[in-house]
């Protein structure tokens, strides 16, 4: 009996450790989501200031800077639009010069 009690612990451990494993691979690509959403929003703040006193050639360097592509560049008086991408996350942001 003591041999099968055993046996079944091993059983409960290993099941366990499959548990785990099977559910930090679930987690894993929401965090890198995560990870790239955040990553892509600070680019496109970063980039949108850049541009706003440096042009489209400031913002594509401080987008690369912090990881991220420049996907999209456009200025409407004084106020710059980006969109940036890092993986498959793809983010705007506005900056201006006004007061």
């Amino acid at each position: 009996m003591s041999r099968d009690r055993g046996s079944a612990f091993l059983l409960t451990i290993l099941f366990g450790l499959a548990v785990s494993g099977a559910a930090l691979l679930a987690v894993v690509p929401v965090a890198t989501t995560l990870i790239h959403r955040q990553q892509a929003h600070s680019a496109a703040d970063a980039a949108a200031l850049a541009g706003v006193r440096g042009g489209a050639a400031a913002a594509a360097a401080l987008a690369a800077a912090n990881g991220a592509e420049l996907v999209e560049f456009s200025v409407a008086g004084q106020r710059v639009t980006v969109t940036v991408r890092v993986g498959d996350q793809q983010v705007s942001a506005r900056a201006t010069d006004e007061p």
